[in-house]
């Protein structure tokens, strides 16, 4: 399992303010790495890098082999600095020994062989620790390579060929392995922008595409999906501040930002909202008019006050497909939520026909039926031969948890945005 989660990114905020909040310090933890903005300052990112001692000459040689490590970093700064040359999506002398090994995944495998590869198909494995002292040049890629090996990691997303599990394993250590090669080189140009955000959207996506799975280990996959989603996330906040040269939105920084708000509707997460409050208090006046971020709040405020149809149907008509596959997990909540108050303050000697619940709750009729039947509500058919739900069941549940079945909101957009996207 993996390491502490990482605080969330602050923006560097305009004021001092004495204030705290108990749940979660705001701040980016002390061992980030300090990248140089333009304008002469710094800022934070969460990167893995190279602990160096080599200058104190009291130093043992076992504290000489310190380590890269994502979650216990060093400072970067007191090394030379290093720049890749490997050539290829992973070092001939990793790709050996892995061969060797017989440590290849099945999209890494020439002909389906497990002991042979190719350079075309091996991508660098995420290495937890790198010894400092055989770290060579030629072990890291640099930039235009690590673009390369992510288009290609990209295109495998919509394979078929395996269960999206196996797919989303694979991508996820190999871009972890890109995230590394690129803070070890201190890269935070615009290009490396693109990379992030890129990267964000595969976290995303593969959340959505997770809730779709069945196994044993999805569970954990999540976990770790959401937890990586977010060291993204804070990396790509601190690099759109050094790349920022005035009071200017970058592209879609806006958007990135919202994600950041839309992942707190998550109930696990409520309370965090003294920390969000503080958190908005910071984030730039101009972001914070954005469409984008209007529409988070939006959201947040509608899910915390339990207006379910300006929820639902908010989401449907101005959500963007990245931002619905973050909301779509507290979708379900809403809907119950819904049949609830149906429920409760409907008219008994008058069933709520399923047609109208399904316009309410923006579902197909027949998975509005099934969601009733998951919340412990049995429906009915009239003597015209509608469905509809009885009311004032007391049959009505909230399953522990929530409910595991995800019901997609029936919407030609979203399935238009999912294609273009």
């Amino acid at each position: 399992m993996a390491g502490r989660s990482q605080p969330p990114y602050r923006p560097r905020p305009n004021f001092s303010s004495s204030s705290s909040s108990s749940s979660r310090s705001f701040h980016p933890p002390r061992n980030f790495q300090s990248y140089p903005t333009k304008n002469g300052n710094s800022s934070t990112t969460n990167t893995p890098t190279i602990q160096n001692n080599t200058n104190n000459k009291n130093t043992s040689s076992s504290s000489l082999d310190k380590s890269i490590n994502e979650d216990n970093t060093g400072d970067i700064q007191n090394l030379p600095s290093l720049v890749g040359t490997c050539p290829f999506m992973c070092p001939v002398e990793e790709r050996e020994k892995r061969e060797r090994l017989r440590d290849l995944a099945v999209f890494e495998r020439l002909y389906g062989n497990p002991r042979e590869s190719s350079p075309s198909l091996a991508v660098k494995k995420f290495c937890r620790t790198i010894s400092a002292k055989t770290l060579q040049d030629s072990d890291v890629r640099p930039l235009s390579v690590l673009e390369d090996t992510l288009n290609y990691l990209c295109n495998l997303l919509d394979t078929t060929e395996h269960p999206f599990e196996v797919v989303h394993d694979f991508i996820f250590d190999r871009m972890r392995s890109i995230r590394q090669d690129l803070s070890m080189q201190n890269i935070s140009c615009s290009r490396v922008v693109s990379m992030y955000e890129r990267m964000v959207k595969f976290h995303i996506i593969s959340q959505h595409k997770l809730r779709r799975c069945s196994g044993s280990n999805i569970s954990s996959l999540s976990y770790l999906n959401m937890e990586q989603l977010t060291k993204a996330l804070t990396t790509l906040f601190n690099l759109y501040e050094a790349n920022r040269t005035s009071e200017s939105i970058l592209k879609n920084e806006a958007e990135f930002f919202s994600f950041y708000v839309l992942l707190h509707l998550d109930s696990k997460t409520q309370e965090t909202g003294e920390t969000l409050s503080l958190w908005f208090r910071c984030v730039p006046s101009y972001i914070m008019k954005s469409t984008e971020m209007i529409f988070a709040r939006k959201i947040l405020r509608y899910f915390r006050l339990g207006f379910y149809m300006k929820f639902i149907h908010t989401t449907d008509c101005e959500a963007s497909y990245l931002q619905y596959c973050i909301i779509e997990p507290s979708i379900n909540e809403v809907r119950a939520l819904a049949i609830s108050c149906v429920n409760y303050g409907g008219y008994k000697p008058q069933p709520f026909p399923l047609a109208a619940l399904s316009k309410l709750l923006v579902m197909k009729e027949w998975d509005v039926e099934s969601f009733c039947n998951d919340s412990g509500l049995q429906t009915s058919v009239d003597e015209e031969g509608n469905s509809c739900l009885p009311t004032k069941q007391t049959t009505l549940i909230h399953p522990k948890g929530g409910l595991h079945k995800y019901y997609p909101l029936e919407s030609e957009r979203f399935e238009r945005l999912s294609v273009e996207l």
